[in-house]
C-alpha cells in the first residue's frame, strides 16, 4: 500500500520538502545566558529532529529590543549568527531543511530583560495581562510605550537585519512571527492597537505593518520561502479583536499579494481547544493561494485525513517533536509514540531535551 499523502513530498519554490509533517516553532529556553547564543546542545537537538519535512526554529528575536524571555536565542549579534550557522549545518548534514522564526515579543516583555532597562514597545500602552520569565522567576510583564510611527521604519529594519543574518547562518528560509500575542499580532487586533496614524484603525492599517515586515524579509529570500505564522482565535497574552475573521482576511491577503510560500495557522487557541468559528477557516484561506500549515491538537489520523482531503498541505507538530526525535518514522508506521514531560520544556539541560529515545534506540 502506498503511503498517505502526509508522508510524500511538497514544494515550497525550488525547495523540496520531502514530507509534509513540520516542526512547529517551540520555546525551549536553552540558549546561553552570555549573549542569547546558540551552541553545540541546540545543534544536536535539531539535527536529531531532521526527518521533520521541514523544521522551523524556536522564536529567535530580532534585536534586543525584541526579547521577552531569559535564554531564548537571537539573531542579532555575530556570535549568534555564529551559533545558528552550527545548527543549520548539523541539520542540513543529518539531511533536514530548517527556517528561522523571527520574533519580536512587543509588550510582551520586562524592564529586566531590555538594555538599559528600557521599557518594552507596543502598539500603544495597553499593559498586558500577562506574565514572562526572568532571572528572578515568573514576573508580571511591564508596562509598554507605543512606538512612535517614525520608529517602525527602525523596527522593519531590524527584521530585514534579522533575514539577512538568518541567510548568513544557512537557513533555508523564514517564519515571520505574527502570532500568539507578540508584536506583530499587537498591531494586527483592534484590542491591543488604538493608533490614529497609518498603522492604526482600519484592517489595512493594521495590517501595514506586516506588510512592510513581508517587503523587507522577501528582498533577502525568495518569497516562497518566505512564511508566517497567524493565531487569529487565540487570547495567548492577551490579546483579542472584534472580528478576528474579517482582520485575518486581510492579513492572509496581505501574504498573498507578498507571494509567501505559506501561512502557518494555530487552529484556535494556542496550546489549548480547537475552537473557531464554523466555516472561518476557509474564509480565510481563500484569501492566500499558496500552503496552508495546520496546527493546533493534530493527532496521526487528523493529519493524515487533513492532507488527503486538502484541509491542509502541511501539519506542524509541536510537544510530540519535542518527545519524539524521529516522530515522521513513528507516524509512518503508526508506533507508539514517548510522552512529553512538561517540566523540562523550559530551560535546563540535555535532560527532556536531546534524551528521549528514538525507536531504534528503544528496542
Amino acid at each position: 500500500m502506498m503511503d498517505p499523502k502526509l508522508f510524500s513530498p511538497l514544494k515550497l519554490g525550488d525547495l523540496t520538502l520531502p514530507n509534509r509533517i513540520v516542526m512547529a516553532p517551540l520555546t525551549r529556553n536553552r540558549a546561553l545566558p552570555d549573549g542569547d547564543v546558540p551552541h553545540a546542545l541546540n545543534a544536536t537537538y535539531y539535527a536529531q529532529r531532521a526527518g521533520a519535512g521541514l523544521i522551523i526554529s524556536e522564536g529567535t528575536q530580532i534585536s534586543p529590543e525584541g526579547k521577552g524571555y531569559i535564554q531564548t536565542p537571537g539573531i542579532y549579534s555575530d556570535a549568534q549568527v555564529a551559533g545558528w550557522k552550527a545548527v543549520t549545518a548539523a541539520v542540513h548534514a543529518a539531511g533536514g531543511r530548517i527556517f528561522a522564526q523571527l520574533w519580536h515579543v512587543g509588550r510582551i516583555s520586562h524592564v529586566s530583560l531590555l538594555p538599559d532597562g528600557q521599557v518594552p514597545v507596543a502598539p500603544s500602552p495597553i499593559t498586558a495581562n500577562s506574565q514572562t520569565f526572568t532571572a528572578s522567576g515568573f514576573a508580571d510583564v511591564s508596562e509598554p510605550r507605543a512606538l512612535e510611527t517614525d520608529e517602525i521604519a527602525r523596527v522593519v529594519a531590524d527584521y530585514r537585519k534579522a533575514a539577512e543574518n538568518a541567510k548568513a547562518a544557512g537557513f533555508d528560509g523564514i517564519e515571520v512571527h505574527a502570532a500568539n500575542g507578540y508584536l506583530l499580532d499587537q498591531f494586527l487586533r483592534d484590542g491591543t492597537n488604538k493608533r490614529d496614524d497609518a498603522y492604526g484603525g482600519t484592517a489595512d492599517n493594521r495590517t501595514r505593518f506586516l506588510a512592510e515586515v513581508f517587503e523587507a524579509v522577501t528582498g533577502v529570500f525568495p518569497s516562497k520561502r518566505v512564511g508566517v505564522r497567524f493565531s487569529p482565535f487565540s487570547g495567548f497574552n492577551d490579546i483579542a479583536d472584534s472580528d478576528p475573521v474579517a482582520t485575518f482576511s486581510v492579513a492572509m491577503a496581505r501574504a498573498n499579494d507578498a507571494g509567501l510560500g505559506y501561512v502557518h495557522l494555530v487552529e484556535g487557541q494556542t496550546g489549548g481547544p480547537r475552537e473557531f468559528p464554523a466555516n472561518a477557516i476557509e474564509t480565510l484561506r481563500a484569501n492566500f493561494s499558496g500552503a496552508y500549515m495546520a496546527n493546533n491538537g493534530y493527532d496521526r489520523k487528523m493529519a493524515i485525513d487533513a492532507v488527503e482531503t486538502g484541509t491542509a498541505d502541511l501539519v506542524a507538530f509541536g510537544s510530540l517533536f519535542i518527545a519524539n526525535p524521529d516522530l515522521v518514522e513513528r507516524l509512518r508506521l503508526d508506533a507508539p509514540l514517548n510522552a512529553p514531560d512538561p517540566q523540562t520544556f523550559y530551560g535546563g539541560d540535555a535532560a527532556g531535551y536531546t534524551d528521549y529515545p528514538s525507536l531504534e534506540q528503544a528496542a
